[in-house]
């Protein structure tokens, strides 16, 4: 009996205008024994990493707030508000955590921990996300942010409150995923 459960049939690339975009066939083992043949699509997309700024004493959190296309066509306006992120372009992901916060938010920051790694929709996406959180304070700012103009990046920086934050999460204006598990995260551990 072939141990692994899975086999690969085939991958066609469909698209490879950003990450390559591919339609896999594959063979499954079920549970019962018998073998299924699927096929999907599939976004190969880099993996990235994620973090939350905060700051116990004044009880606040920094987020950014910018346009994603995604959302838009899903009937959202498309202005998200967000942590800071980024894909790792072979870059550890506490480096890729680091160089974001600066180019997004302005924040120089040295202690980066993180809390776990997430796959962000792994029916169709080979994303891995890495969650960090920070500690940081008005002092490390460097400059206002607002990401690379020439990677058409228009972001804002938004500081709120632990309370602020986590009832946008509840009315729902908070909604992006790595954004809502940081944001528990540090209410269930941090605050």
């Amino acid at each position: 009996m072939d141990a692994d459960p899975v086999r690969i049939a085939g991958q066609q690339l469909l698209a490879d205008e950003y990450y390559p975009l591919k339609r896999v066939t594959y063979d499954q083992r079920r549970r019962d024994g018998s073998w299924q043949h699927e096929t999907r699509e599939v976004y190969d997309s880099a993996s990235g990493a994620a973090v939350l700024l905060y700051d116990l004493a004044r009880r606040t959190v920094v987020l950014t707030r910018q346009f994603r296309i995604g959302a838009r066509l899903a009937g959202h306006d498309g202005y998200l508000i967000e942590v800071p992120a980024g894909v790792l372009d072979g870059k550890s992901p506490d480096e890729r955590v680091r160089a974001e916060l600066l180019e997004e938010t302005g924040y120089r920051i040295e202690r980066v921990d993180k809390v776990m790694e997430l796959f962000a929709s792994p029916g169709s996406l080979t994303e891995r996300v890495h969650y960090f959180v920070a500690p940081y304070d008005p002092a490390m700012r460097e400059h206002a942010g607002g990401g690379k103009r020439d990677e058409g990046e228009d972001i804002e920086v938004i500081e709120l409150s632990f309370e602020d934050a986590l009832a946008r999460v509840a009315s729902g204006e908070i909604v992006d995923a790595k954004t809502v598990v940081l944001l528990q995260y540090l209410q269930l551990h941090l605050a």
